[in-house]
């Protein structure tokens, strides 16, 4: 019975994790359907090379992440293990390519609204937030609270992009507020829930949460700044 009942929150805090990564998945793949996974039944204009490999690299670390999670929850901690080294590059691969991919397109003149070179701030703060927190992840490896933990920020941290094309109206009608917005409540529902459970506030989730939640203001604050642009015109060239 004591193998039971130790067993047992050990499963569910493990199938938690595999739904939160499966939920993140799902997420991207609705933000992303109409102009990337389904565009051609939606007729979505054509992505240059850059942004197709962009989302190749990104999704191909999000089913991974997916994948990781999946593993742990089955128990194949071994083969999560030696996937790892797997995610690092692809996490790396993430990092240029999304920053390089952002660049590209302030040059092109692409932006949701704002003047591109105001809106290269958003993008490449998110692709900057995520390659922290997997940096920081990885520098945890060896300690699977924390590694977990921020694993799972750095997978919310890349869903705004996604969140901020789901064809809602509501949600369109809040603009990027809403977009960050909801990017962080799904952050603290998973921070609430952990808690909860273990009755306690975990430090990975205590720094790395108010680093994520933190950020969405900063880069809101930072791209509307005269410093910003002349940082962005630089970056351009």
């Amino acid at each position: 019975m004591a193998v039971i009942d130790e067993a047992a929150p050990r499963n569910a805090e493990r199938r938690f994790y595999g739904l939160a990564a499966l939920a993140a998945a799902l997420i991207a793949f609705a933000g992303f359907a109409r102009t990337y996974y389904l565009g051609g039944a939606f007729d979505a204009p054509k992505l240059p090379g850059l942004v197709h490999l962009h989302g190749v690299v990104m999704t191909s670390w999000i089913v991974l992440f997916a994948v990781q999670a999946g593993l742990v929850a089955a128990g194949r901690v071994d083969l999560h293990r030696k996937l790892g080294v797997a995610g690092a590059v692809l996490a790396a691969l993430v990092v240029v390519v999304g920053i390089a991919t952002a660049v590209d397109g302030a040059r092109r003149g692409v932006s949701p609204g704002p003047p591109p070179l105001v809106f290269l701030a958003i993008p490449l703060g998110v692709i900057l937030v995520y390659g922290a927190l997997v940096a920081a992840a990885i520098a945890n490896r060896r300690r699977p609270d924390w590694h977990k933990r921020l694993m799972l920020l750095a997978a919310i941290s890349v869903l705004t992009p996604a969140i901020a094309r789901i064809p809602i109206d509501a949600l369109q009608a809040g603009g990027i507020v809403a977009f960050m917005g909801l990017t962080d409540l799904f952050a603290i529902a998973c921070i609430a829930w952990d808690t909860a459970r273990n009755r306690r506030l975990h430090p990975a989730f205590l720094r790395g949460g108010l680093f994520l939640v933190l950020s969405h203001p900063a880069m809101l604050a930072l791209a509307g700044s005269a410093f910003w642009m002349e940082i962005a015109r630089r970056i351009v060239g």
